[in-house]
């Protein structure tokens, strides 16, 4: 097992470039678009998006692919969150020995997280500022590059909201099968698109050999996993194939729908701390 190097690029909304498997050595990351390097696969699905360069806060959410950071919702407004349409920088409270911090500032909430890769597993460390009592949700919202033999695993029979399209309606189930959708499998193309969440901490995608472990831990907020399983079935009008898989903060995709216990919940501290954990193995 390693830690997978990740490249982020802070002008273009914190967007991870690269989640790469293999490498080692203790390592600082701070984006900017510098080169990936190292070995290994490729783990992030892309795709040619002309607006991703040029967003602004409040733009329609353009599918690029990648790594892309929502917050505070998924769904809703803003669309896809507050986070991805604007420009990171460097965060100044770089405490000695440790590694660069990037930031974000959006009108009710401050993000910053740090990126650290040794030979067993990358951790980034997320904080969030704001005034007591703000509520949020949050998901990597990572798109994958998967064959269609690829697999996700989650702890069998927890529970699921199965979204069967854009809205706010779920449907409740226990993995990996919910109203005879087989959410485990990733593949192939079937023209059908859903999302899910799960309700679990962490997760791992199989894809032949290789394997993808994620996790997620927040004390006392609530944590999930999404899926978003597009098998050519969105957009309507040009749909593609493309597979999120999607540690969260929250239980629901639109903040605007969150139950009491549905969303994370900024303490009397003014800050909410997260940890995600990243891994990849190569089996025989």
């Amino acid at each position: 097992m390693s830690g997978p190097r990740v490249v982020t690029d802070r002008a273009r909304g914190g967007r991870w470039t690269s989640l790469r498997g293999g490498g080692g050595g203790r390592e600082e990351h701070g984006g900017g678009g510098e080169d990936g390097g190292g070995g290994g696969r490729e783990w992030l699905w892309f795709r040619d998006e002309p607006r991703r360069a040029g967003v602004r806060p409040g733009d329609a959410f353009a599918d690029a692919g990648g790594l892309e950071e929502c917050v505070p919702t998924i769904r809703g407004t803003p669309d896809h969150g507050d986070a991805w349409s604007r420009v990171w920088r460097r965060a100044a409270d770089r405490p000695p020995g440790e590694p660069v911090a990037e930031a974000v500032d959006c009108p009710d909430f401050r993000l910053v997280r740090r990126i650290t890769t040794d030979t067993a597993r990358t951790v980034v460390d997320y904080r969030l500022s704001a005034a007591p009592g703000y509520r949020f949700l949050w998901a990597a919202h990572a798109l994958l590059e998967l064959s269609g033999r690829a697999r996700a695993l989650m702890p069998r029979g927890a529970a699921v909201r199965l979204y069967p399209d854009g809205g706010a309606r779920w449907t409740p189930g226990r993995w990996p099968t919910v109203a005879g959708v087989p959410l485990d499998r990733l593949g192939p193309a079937d023209g059908t698109a859903v999302g899910a969440v799960v309700d679990t901490s962490e997760v791992s995608v199989r894809d032949g050999a290789d394997e993808l472990c994620l996790s997620v831990e927040a004390e006392g907020q609530p944590v999930s996993v999404a899926l978003w399983r597009n098998l050519g079935g969105f957009p309507e009008d040009a749909p593609y194939r493309s597979l999120g898989v999607e540690p969260m903060l929250g239980r629901v995709f639109d903040l605007a729908h969150a139950g009491e216990k549905d969303a994370a919940r900024v303490p009397a501290s003014g800050e909410v701390r997260w940890r995600l954990t990243l891994s990849v193995r190569r089996h025989p």
